[in-house]
């Protein structure tokens, strides 16, 4: 339990840093329930962390009926993260970067998060956690899931917000997914002592 306590701190914490320092800035965003969550304060200027926590209320319904671990997991998971993006604000505007470092840093900081939290069977929120039920249903890897529909949410962002900018988010999401690819798919290595 406390080592999934840590892996929770962690990866919400490199979300945090990873949205608020480096994709707020730049109105850009990231994929998944944290998109549309960026897009609805982008548009409406309702709190993302809030709007994160809320929007997350569906899915968790449907993953209770269909897998009760998951659940419990990815929803400790979600509050957590959502705190953890509302806590962290302050840091928006702290690192002065051109836009392409902010982006690939702040999506390399997302991606570990990510993908530490799915590795351990941990959902950050929302579509992640659809994404894992996905995976374990047609065993396609979930990093894999993610990025088609993180793509979709980007598109929909671009059409809404009109602005090319968004565009930088498609670079985001591949490297949020790449990065939960390559995690998820490194086996424990357990090392027998005779």
């Amino acid at each position: 339990m406390l080592k999934k306590v840590a892996i929770i701190g962690f990866g919400s914490t490199m979300i945090g840093i990873g949205i608020n320092g480096f994709i707020l800035p730049f109105h850009l965003i990231n994929g998944g329930i944290f998109g549309i969550s960026l897009l609805v304060k982008y548009i409406w200027g309702f709190k993302a962390g809030l709007t994160f926590i809320i929007l997350n209320i569906p899915v968790y319904m449907f993953a209770y009926k269909s897998d009760p671990i998951y659940f419990f997991n990815g929803l400790i998971g979600a509050i957590i993260s959502g705190v953890m993006i509302e806590l962290l604000m302050p840091l928006n505007g702290s690192f002065h970067l051109p836009i392409m470092s902010s982006v690939i840093l702040g999506a390399v900081i997302i991606g570990i998060g990510v993908g530490i939290m799915l590795k351990n069977h941990i959902s950050p929120g929302g579509m992640d956690l659809l994404a894992l039920l996905i995976s374990k249903w047609s065993k396609v890897n979930v990093g894999v899931i993610m990025v088609a529909i993180d793509a979709v949410i980007i598109l929909t962002g671009l059409m809404l917000l009109q602005d090319a900018r968004l565009l930088y988010s498609l670079l985001i999401v591949s490297i949020v997914g790449l990065l939960a690819t390559i995690i998820t798919s490194f086996r424990s290595v357990k090392i027998y002592i005779e």
